[in-house]
């Protein structure tokens, strides 16, 4: 028995570290694994950025959504935007915050407690520039480069923002402090 445990040792030794192997190779593209990864080699390979959640909804809430997709700015000015940097120059001349509802268009009087109207999203009103940005964004079905692009920008933070936002929205949870943490001092961030 023991002039053979070697031999099997050997012929089963190929086919285990195959078998490891792959197991490793489908956990790293699956975005698991033991070890952190960063955002730019975490997922798919190089430049394609994958999605995580609903591909048609962006993950967002189906009232901000139907107000977006309702939107005459969405369906007609944003129409027109066919790239990346159109979109970016867009944000940097149009946007003047990231909440999801334009200033003063929502009715929450006498909501009070944990009703939708307090959290932002149980009324409609007339849906953000921003939101309405951030989904053209996710119609272009940005790249790993793109999106490093918007948050690292510097002429605007509220490219910055959307690109953090897309990130919130697109990318898998656990691949969400890798794109995150060495933000979280950014002082630009800090004083808006």
């Amino acid at each position: 028995m023991a002039n053979n445990s070697p031999a099997l040792t050997g012929n089963s030794q190929p086919q285990h570290q195959a078998a490891a192997a792959a197991a490793q190779q489908q956990q790293q593209q699956c975005g698991g694994g033991g070890g952190a990864t960063k955002p730019a080699v975490s997922g798919k390979q190089g430049n394609v950025l994958p999605l995580w959640g609903n591909e048609k909804t962006m993950n967002l809430n189906p009232m901000i959504l139907t107000n977006i997709l309702s939107s005459p700015y969405f369906k007609v000015q944003l129409y027109e935007l066919k790239t990346y940097h159109e979109v970016v120059d867009e944000i940097y001349f149009k946007v003047t915050h990231v909440e999801p509802w334009e200033k003063g268009s929502r009715k929450t009087a006498g909501q009070t407690g944990m009703c939708g109207g307090v959290r932002g999203v149980g009324t409609g009103g007339i849906v953000s520039t921003a939101f309405c940005l951030l989904y053209k964004l996710f119609t272009l079905k940005l790249t790993r480069k793109q999106v490093m692009g918007l948050i690292t920008h510097t002429d605007s933070p509220y490219i910055r923002a959307l690109g953090f936002m897309y990130i919130r929205y697109t990318q898998p949870p656990t691949d969400l402090w890798d794109w995150f943490e060495s933000f979280l001092d950014d002082e630009e961030f800090i004083t808006h």
